[in-house]
């Protein structure tokens, strides 16, 4: 299990949309792209499995990134 302190959520994973009508996700993730899947919410995990299945299809290879909360 990945710790989530506050240094784990410096970075966010982001999958941006490949349509311009359609939305991106972000989720937080430690410098190497890594979630932990047991902190997310059950919405939020579902938006991160999806994310996850729909890559080159619906929306982009994800980024990591510095998160926009910091």
């Amino acid at each position: 299990m990945m710790n989530t302190s506050h240094a784990s959520h410096a970075y966010e994973l982001r999958f941006n949309s490949l349509f311009a009508d359609r939305r991106s996700f972000s989720f937080p993730c430690d410098a190497t792209g890594r979630v932990d899947m047991d902190s997310l919410s059950e919405r939020a995990l579902n938006n991160y499995l999806y994310a996850r299945a729909v890559m080159g299809m619906e929306v982009s290879w994800p980024d990591v990134r510095a998160s926009a909360r910091h």
